[in-house]
Parts: C-alpha cells; sequence; structure tokens
C-alpha cells in the first residue's frame, strides 16, 4: 500500500495496532484520539484515506463526515463502530462514508479495505438524507457477518423504489426490516401501511390501502399465506397505483418457490415483488450475537424500571447453545422475564434452564426438514432458473456454473467456521489441502485468518 492514512479512535491499543500494521504494509500514518485534530489534519490537505471512529470524546465521527465531503469529496472515509446496530450501518451510508465495519473488527480485512480506499482515491456513492431525527434506538442489533451484510444491503435499498422481498423464520425482525427501510428512506413522512389479507376481502379494499399508503410504502404481511384470489387484487394495486404510487414490500416466513411450485403463491405477483430479496438470518445463524442481544435486552428492561442484571457466563453459554425456534423475539421475551424474576444480580444458568424448559431439536440452520433434503431445494431452484428462460434454453456451460455456485459458498463457510486455518478446513471438507488452495484461486475467494480486535 502508499498513502497517508489518518486514524481517529479514542482508544489507544487499537490507533497502536493500525499504526503498525499500516506502517508495515507500507503507509504513512497520523494517529489522533480527537476529532478535532483529525478535521485539522483534513482542512490542511493530509490524508489519502480515513478511519474513524465513531463515539469520541469530543464529538460524533459520523457527523464530521458531511464537512469531509463537502471539503474534500474525493477523500475516503471508512468508519468503525463499537455501536453495532441497523441505525449505524443506515448513518454510515447516509452520510455517504466510503465503508462500515463493526467493532471487534477483522485486522486483515480492515487493511484490505483500506489498500482498496487507496487504489480508488474516490467515496463510493450512497443516498444522503438532511434529517437528522432518528429513532433512539432499533432493535435490529449485530455484528456477525450476516447482520452487518444485511445492514449493507438495507442502506443501498432504502432510497430506491424497487419493491423488495424480505424472507426469514418467524421471530427474526422482517417487519421491523421493512419498518427501517421505510423510516430511513425519502418515504418517511409519509404513511408506512401493512396489509393481510382481511384488508383485502372486498373489491375495494386495494383502493382503500391506497388511499392509506398516500404514495408511502405498503407492506404486504406473509405474502404465501394470502388466498391467490386476494394475490389478484394485489397485482392489479401494483399495476394500477393512482397518482400517489407507493412503494411495495413484502415478507415471508416459507420457501417462496415451493410455494409457487404448490399453487399458494402467484407467480405474476412474485415477480412483482421480487425487486430486491432480503433474507433475516435466524439466530441459528449468528450465535455470536446472542450475548449481545441478551445484553440488549437487559439494559432495555433497566430502563424501563427493573432490577439491573447481568448473565453468568454459564448461562450465556446454554444461551447460545439453545436453538431459539422463536428466535429473536423468543429471546427477548426471555430475556425480559429473567430480569424481572431472577434471584440475584447475576442471572444463574439453573434460572435460564427454568425459563427454557427442555431444549428443542435442534434445526438445521438451512431450514431443511427430513421431507426436504438439499436436493429438492436445488431442483426447485433449477426449475425456477429454466422457467425463467421460457422456451429458451438457458446459456452453454451449466453444468460448470451450478457447480460453482455450489462450491463457492460451501468453501467460502467452511473457511469462515474454522477461522480461516486452511488445514482445519481442508479436513472438514475432507479434500486435500492443495486442492483446497487451487480451488480458492480459481473461485477467487479472499481468505482471512479470523483476529478479532477489542
Amino acid at each position: 500500500m502508499d498513502g497517508t492514512v489518518l486514524v481517529a479512535d479514542d482508544d489507544r491499543t487499537i490507533r497502536t495496532v493500525l499504526t503498525q500494521a499500516l506502517t508495515r504494509a507500507g503507509c504513512k500514518v497520523h494517529a489522533t484520539s480527537s476529532l478535532t485534530t483529525l478535521m485539522r489534519w483534513v482542512g490542511e490537505g493530509k490524508g489519502d484515506v480515513v478511519i474513524s471512529d465513531v463515539m469520541m470524546p469530543d464529538g460524533n465521527g459520523l457527523e464530521m463526515l458531511p464537512k469531509i465531503q463537502q471539503d474534500r469529496p474525493d477523500l475516503p472515509v471508512i468508519v468503525i463502530s463499537a455501536q453495532n446496530t441497523i441505525m449505524t450501518a443506515i448513518q454510515a451510508a447516509e452520510a455517504e462514508a466510503y465503508d462500515y465495519l463493526p467493532k471487534p473488527f477483522d485486522l486483515p480485512d480492515l487493511m484490505k479495505r483500506t489498500a482498496r480506499a487507496l487504489e480508488n482515491r474516490r467515496r463510493a456513492p450512497g443516498p444522503r438524507n438532511e434529517d437528522n431525527e432518528r429513532p433512539d434506538e432499533l432493535p435490529l442489533v449485530g455484528r456477525t457477518p450476516a447482520m452487518q451484510a444485511l445492514y449493507r444491503l438495507v442502506a443501498r435499498v432504502m432510497n430506491t423504489d424497487m419493491a423488495v422481498m424480505i424472507s426469514g423464520e418467524s421471530g427474526t425482525g422482517k417487519s421491523l426490516i421493512a419498518r427501517a427501510i421505510h423510516d430511513f428512506s425519502d418515504r418517511r413522512t409519509l404513511p408506512f401501511v401493512t396489509v393481510t389479507g382481511a384488508d383485502l376481502q372486498d373489491l375495494e379494499g386495494p383502493a382503500r390501502v391506497l388511499a392509506r399508503a398516500k404514495g408511502g410504502t405498503v407492506l404486504v404481511d406473509e405474502i404465501s399465506d394470502i388466498d391467490p384470489d386476494l394475490q389478484a387484487r394485489i397485482v392489479r394495486m401494483i399495476d394500477n397505483p393512482g397518482e400517489h404510487v407507493p412503494r411495495f414490500m413484502a415478507t415471508s416466513q416459507g420457501d417462496l418457490a415451493q410455494a409457487m411450485e404448490d399453487g399458494r403463491l402467484r407467480q405474476d405477483l412474485y415477480y412483482r415483488l421480487d425487486g430486491a430479496a432480503l433474507h433475516v438470518p435466524s439466530l441459528r445463524e449468528r450465535v455470536d450475537d446472542i450475548p449481545l442481544l441478551a445484553e440488549h435486552f437487559l439494559a432495555k428492561s433497566e430502563r424501563e424500571g427493573a432490577p439491573k442484571r447481568f448473565f453468568s457466563e454459564d448461562a450465556i453459554a446454554l444461551m447460545r447453545k439453545y436453538s431459539w425456534p422463536g428466535n429473536v423475539r423468543q429471546l427477548e421475551n426471555a430475556v425480559r422475564r429473567l430480569g424481572l424474576t431472577a434471584r440475584a444480580d447475576e442471572i444463574a444458568r439453573s434460572e435460564v434452564e427454568a425459563v427454557l424448559g427442555n431444549q428443542p431439536g435442534n434445526e438445521p440452520v438451512l431450514g431443511i426438514s427430513d421431507g426436504d433434503k438439499l436436493s429438492a431445494s436445488v431442483a426447485r431452484h433449477l426449475r425456477r432458473y429454466f422457467d425463467l428462460h421460457g422456451n429458451m434454453l438457458p446459456p452453454p456451460g451449466l453444468y460448470a456454473r451450478i457447480l460453482r455456485e455450489v462450491e463457492l459458498p460451501l468453501i467460502e463457510i467452511a473457511l469462515d467456521a474454522t477461522g480461516g486455518n486452511q488445514a482445519k478446513c481442508a479436513d472438514l471438507l475432507g479434500i486435500n489441502r492443495n486442492t483446497l488452495r487451487k480451488k480458492i484461486t480459481d473461485l477467487d475467494i479472499r481468505v482471512t485468518r479470523r483476529r478479532k480486535l477489542m
């Protein structure tokens, strides 16, 4: 790497580690614990990239971004933050940050992002929003890669007009994601209307929905549960929205491809709503977020008058092993109950056991039951892929493309699960280490050894 990096963080350890790593990589580094000093450097024309924390002793790093963009629009700013909420990610996107990483961050990953920023030396485009009023908090908290990827996708689609399909299990927060997209979008001052089958029972139902929305957002809740005859009314509502065109979103718990195959979901409705597809991960897909969420809900209970509590290490360990069939909603209810009923400030493992009861049978992360094997899901995907081409055949080379689509995520997920250790990954996959290395090169997979920095 070649260039000058400005580092602003009130944590001396982070400043030291970043200074050492960036210097070894060939960069010049100016590090400070003060936003005032950072802004002086920026005003003097110093630096090719900025790495800044959000909460600093003398201000908020996000609030400095508009000033940096105004004075030096080509200066990339990478935001790092311990406030691992969707609001932080969205605010970073709105302020046109070049990139955003949650703490604790992966040092090699941050180095790669810094290298790309130095190569580009320009700010990635992003939506602006001049309204500084924000909810105090949103119950969408997580630092895992799955949640951070979701946050970034939300930030990219929120100010577009495209329809959004949000999938995920019950209790994961699908409606909260939809509401967040609306509340942070250009339509935030307009109504947000949730629609169920009951709202469409009579012929005037769609007209009433459009009248209530007034060009805001219409969310169709659990789309595949609505009667197909009523779905036809939604299709006509989307095609003929009247003078004030709303944005349409939908949520679904189930497999939409299977719902179309079973006749429970109209294809024409699916294709109208599937502009941007967002998947909200289950708690089983983001176990590392459970302690963070538990702490969040305990703090929320305390603000509402409950005693101050904290979980023992054994209690958190048990919660991480639990399958949470009700996902975040079930976790919130359990934590709030424990916050009220615990015998001491420290919530013990035995108390968690009493609230959770017997461990439910572990469900596969991909939601594939014994009667719905992976091969069946792949078959449905392939049938839909062929259907999209109508009477035409897909382009040649289908076999290699399909194998690549399966192989790439398999290797990426296995590498992530083994912390980037290629020997362990090769053993997990049951292939030779040299074969794994060749596949990593051929598939252009980025390997990051997991080194967490607090």
